[in-house]
């Protein structure tokens, strides 16, 4: 039996709706991560991109455990001296909720040349509607069981 390899023609990508405020953010984004990479396909190739589309509704509802709100800093720094910014979870989260998933996928997602390509398939919405109807995106729910 030979090693399969996919090709980059052999892909086919499907359109997935996942709900931000059904879990935390770390479970969000780690299967926003698998969908994005294709790691759930059977098909799975380290070298060729393919996995699926990603659509995150309700970011703007997210939820984080324990005191992460107040804890969880994101900086940015300018490159000059003296210019490290720092800025919490929970004013980020006023300012532009969209960016915290966006940063926590970017972690998730291996470091390589098709990186860029994998976030570009991540569509973020701060409320419920999104612009992909089209598409006909099956929806994924993330409620956890108990």
């Amino acid at each position: 039996m030979k090693t399969f390899s996919q090709k980059p023609a052999d892909v086919t990508r499907k359109w997935y709706v996942i709900d931000a405020s059904e879990a935390t953010l770390g479970r969000v984004s780690t299967v926003v991560a698998r969908l994005l990479i294709g790691k759930d396909k059977p098909t799975v190739t380290s070298h060729v991109d393919g996995g699926d589309f990603v659509i995150v509704v309700n970011a703007a509802n997210l939820k984080v455990t324990g005191n992460k709100m107040l804890d969880k800093v994101y900086y940015r720094h300018s490159g000059h001296p003296g210019n490290l910014r720092a800025r919490r979870l929970e004013e980020q989260m006023a300012l532009n909720p969209t960016k915290v998933i966006e940063k926590a996928v970017y972690g998730m997602v291996p470091v390589n040349k098709l990186r860029d390509g994998r976030m570009k398939r991540l569509k973020i919405y701060a409320g419920a509607e999104h612009d992909h109807a089209a598409q006909k995106p099956e929806q994924l729910s993330l409620k956890e069981s108990k």
